[in-house]
């Protein structure tokens, strides 16, 4: 998926691949379209998206040891925190969760991920 500003999708910087925060796009659009209205609904596409680029800078979900979610609405927090369990086993990354005034493109959730992915 094409970034949305100019900036670049992953980075990586040693064992490290850090990816810039996902919305909840839906790929192959014309223009950009959410993944629903809610959250939950964007936020479970987010990290679909996540996975691909990780996958893109040669991670995988169980590599991920950080992650930022941003929200537009703290009273989704929980809703949230359901489809973090569904996308994340087990040990799950560290997390932070932060609330922000507004978010591109009108998202209700962005996703930022940090992966420890050694390079052999």
């Amino acid at each position: 998926m094409k970034p949305v500003g100019p900036y670049s999708p992953w980075r990586r910087a040693g064992d490290l691949v850090v990816i810039s925060g996902q919305l909840g796009l839906l790929p192959d659009q014309a223009s950009p379209t959410m993944a629903g209205l809610g959250a939950a609904d964007q936020l479970r596409q987010a990290l679909v998206n996540a996975r691909k680029v990780l996958a893109e800078g040669g991670a995988t979900f169980g590599q991920v040891v950080k992650a930022t979610l941003f929200l537009v609405d703290m009273d989704d927090f929980a809703a949230c925190n359901e489809v973090w369990v569904e996308a994340f086993e087990a040990p799950r990354p560290t997390r932070s969760a932060v609330a922000v005034a507004q978010l591109p493109l009108g998202a209700r959730a962005e996703v930022e991920l940090w992966a420890y992915a050694p390079l052999n």
